[in-house]
């Protein structure tokens, strides 16, 4: 790939997480480059969800830590991460159905509002204005992500692969340096998949965001990351580059099958 990977932007050591004796995620360490697509795959199970937890404050670790542009921490909580610039969609949409695309896409904006409620009500002054750049901003993400048609549109109404692209424009309005993708295409048809796919790319690439993803299609996952990081019962059995990734006999083992 000819894009320009930089430094490490997001740095996981040693992260374990249990539940009562469940071990979720044991003695998990890698890290993410900035502007790369960074995915994270591994069976049912495997602890790839938990691991997104824990780097935005989900869930506190009890061993480990993450470092995030140089700042180090034992655990976050999930409103200084996204002040930090991370965002994240979920496996299962949190959308409000009965609101618009725009609307929805708008709650994305919360954290960058800062004029107080009260202003915001009466919708005066710089609040007004404030508004007014916002939602050129939340227009700016419609156009891309092509939902113009639907904007007015409750996102209760829309297909589901249209739902999945408006969360990922609600997290979009937020401008992340660090994007959190939890499953991405999950129950989407091939179609889908592959819009899907090039919103991705195109958010890496036009945005220079950071992706960091969690996906079952190893297909996808090979086509479209930068390196891949793979669990299994909540260990690290592999790391690297698609192509590394998909020749390691432990892999293989625990993902693929015999046949790759």
């Amino acid at each position: 790939m000819s894009k320009a990977i930089g430094q490490v932007i997001l740095d996981v050591q040693n992260i374990s997480l249990s539940f009562g004796g469940v071990k979720a995620l044991q003695d998990i360490s890698f890290d993410v480059r900035e502007h790369e697509v960074r995915a994270i795959i591994g069976p049912n199970g495997a602890g790839k969800s938990s691991m997104l937890n824990c780097i935005n404050g989900v869930y506190t670790p009890q061993q480990g830590s993450i470092t995030f542009r140089g700042k180090t921490f034992k655990h976050m909580n999930s409103r200084e991460v996204a002040e930090m610039g991370v965002a994240r969609t979920f496996q299962s949409l949190a959308l409000f159905k009965g609101m618009s695309v725009l609307d929805n896409i708008m709650t994305g904006r919360n954290l960058r509002i800062k004029s107080n409620l009260f202003l915001q009500a009466l919708r005066i002054g710089p609040a007004e204005r404030e508004e007014m750049q916002h939602r050129e901003k939340v227009e700016q993400i419609i156009d891309f992500l092509e939902i113009n048609a639907y904007r007015k549109t409750p996102v209760g109404q829309l297909p589901y692969g249209l739902q999945k692209r408006v969360d990922l424009g609600r997290a979009l309005a937020m401008e992340p340096q660090v994007l959190l993708l939890d499953e991405p295409m999950a129950g989407m048809n091939l179609e889908e998949k592959q819009d899907m796919c090039r919103f991705v790319l195109d958010v890496n690439d036009e945005f220079g965001t950071t992706v960091v993803l969690i996906e079952h299609d190893m297909g996808v996952v090979m086509d479209i990351s930068d390196r891949v990081v793979v669990l299994d019962y909540g260990k690290k059995i592999g790391d690297g580059t698609p192509d590394e990734v998909r020749a390691n006999p432990e892999v293989i083992k625990a993902y693929l099958g015999t046949e790759h």
